[in-house]
């Protein structure tokens, strides 16, 4: 089993398959990134060994992320892969949603369990400002689309940005009120290059957490493969709401989640100092040298991101890593 110097055990692998995105967000890439790495990213065959050796060693739920994984002309059957991997219970998609209505019927035939949404707006302009796509109509279509079908679960994920949607919560709570999907509000992470942006947008989830407990929300149990959201669930809603606050206290205490990059890098920790490529021990069909390898290196994960004081590693963008 992966597990940790301070007994935390890895079951949830966060793997990103490109850093390339048609989106130019603003808390991300708002320049874009059409990535010069595409002929360097992870081919299927390395990502197939890389996930057989993860399931060997307890992981259950795998996310593919981006970038926009969308991207990827072979993501239909890197889903397959994984759902197909001995171990791998559960196969889940981060996504801008760009693609969602054409391929949603192929992700779902190969294996799709779960697939999260970026909704930061659910005004037009609101969104086209924050992602540079004036893509909205589009994205919510392909979420209720989602919805009809046999999806274990359909989320929504949205960036907390004071100047852009701070005020945003009751259009938020009208939306799920009817729709069995769960709401993810996301605190702005400093990165190496958004510090001036971040002083700006930063929002605590906090405030969202303490106005849903005075409504008589109340907070979920969570499961073993669960991410790091806090889910509150109420009465008179079909929709759940969960929040992300990397800035709360405790937050890394039951971290069970590692990332490896597009390019093959493993991430301790989002904001690790530093991280290190595993990529030439995808090369063997042979698992256990990188089983051996990955044993050695979570003893080097830390017991704090060190947000808190500042610290934000050697991530430059989000979409290094899949956010």
């Amino acid at each position: 089993m992966l597990t940790d110097r301070f007994a935390r055990r890895f079951t949830y692998l966060r793997l990103s398959l490109t850093e390339t995105c048609n989106f130019r967000c603003t808390y991300c890439l708002p320049d874009g990134n059409d990535c010069a790495s595409h002929d360097t990213e992870l081919t299927t065959a390395e990502i197939q060994r890389l996930v057989r050796a993860f399931a060997m060693l307890g992981t259950r739920k795998i996310r593919l992320t981006g970038g926009e994984p969308s991207l990827r002309h072979d993501l239909s059957d890197i889903i397959r892969l994984c759902k197909q991997t001995d171990g791998i219970e559960q196969v889940a998609l981060t996504t801008n949603g760009f693609r969602i209505q054409k391929d949603l019927p192929k992700w779902l035939e190969a294996g799709l369990d779960t697939v999260n949404v970026s909704v930061d707006s659910l005004d037009p302009s609101a969104f086209a400002r924050i992602t540079g796509a004036d893509r909205l109509h589009y994205v919510l279509q392909g979420i209720d689309q989602a919805l009809a079908m046999p999806f274990r679960k359909v989320k929504i994920n949205s960036v907390l940005l004071k100047q852009q949607n701070a005020t945003a919560l009751p259009a938020f709570l009208r939306f799920i009120k009817d729709r069995p999907l769960s709401l993810r509000f996301i605190e702005l992470m400093r990165t190496g290059d958004n510090g001036d942006f971040f002083n700006q947008q930063h929002l605590s989830g906090e405030l969202i957490r303490q106005q849903l407990l005075v409504d008589g929300w109340s907070q979920c149990l969570k499961s073993v493969t669960d991410g790091p959201a806090l889910e509150y669930s109420h009465p008179d809603y079909a929709g759940r709401i969960g929040l992300i606050m990397p800035y709360s206290k405790d937050f890394c205490a039951d971290c069970n989640r590692l990332r490896v990059s597009s390019l093959g890098q493993l991430f301790l920790c989002l904001f690790a100092d530093q991280h290190q490529s595993l990529r030439h021990l995808l090369q063997d069909d042979d698992p256990q040298p990188l089983l051996h390898w990955l044993q050695q290196a979570i003893l080097g994960k830390e017991a704090s991101h060190q947000l808190q004081q500042g610290f934000s590693g050697s991530t430059r963008h989000l979409a290094m890593i899949g956010g």
